[in-house]
């Protein structure tokens, strides 16, 4: 055969091979609806992916809040203990009953001292933001826990008559709430 020929042989060759037995009209539909396919999948992927991302940002986020929380109030159970030392140096301090006029000059140095070591100590709680709980502001149950009710002509009904022992807070929490007597 000659090279012509082999040429045109070959080209109706690939001529068939190329042609599809498919009309235009189904290959476009055939396409499009890939198309459409593929483009559904990849909305799927994407919103699989957002979703993901959106969830991963909100964990990152609750674990840092943890994180700062967990930091802030480490100090919250060594400051719970210490109360109780705080409670016997104020006990202390109010059975030393030593007035100016007194000749007994050791329980006066003796109440000078533990009046200094108290005043420290309270320096340092709040140096760590460990405050005392006023109550003179009123009862407030968030605050106070009424243990008794005491029958009281100069105090309004609810009003604090007696603080039985001295309540703390750290920042914004409650260490400790202050145990009061209230008016009946």
């Amino acid at each position: 055969m000659s090279k012509e020929k082999k040429e045109t042989s070959i080209k109706e060759a690939e001529v068939e091979i190329i042609e599809p037995e498919v009309s235009n009209d189904n290959k476009e539909d055939d396409q499009s609806s890939e198309v459409e396919r593929l483009k559904a999948e990849i909305a799927e992927w994407e919103d699989k992916f957002l979703r993901t991302h959106a969830s991963f940002e909100n964990s990152k986020r609750l674990l840092a809040k943890d994180k700062a929380t967990a930091v802030a109030y480490a100090n919250e159970s060594f400051a719970s203990d210490i109360l109780t030392v705080i409670d016997s140096l104020d006990s202390a301090l109010s059975m030393i009953n030593v007035d100016e006029n007194s000749d007994n000059e050791f329980m006066k140095k003796m109440k000078e001292g533990l009046t200094l070591v108290d005043e420290q100590l309270h320096k340092v709680l709040e140096k760590h933001h460990i405050k005392q709980i006023d109550c003179a502001k009123g009862y407030d149950p968030n605050l106070h826990q009424a243990v008794m009710q005491v029958d009281s002509s100069e105090h309004n009904s609810g009003d604090i008559v007696q603080v039985l022992q001295k309540g703390y807070t750290i920042k914004d929490r409650v260490l400790r709430p202050a145990m009061v007597s209230t008016a009946k």
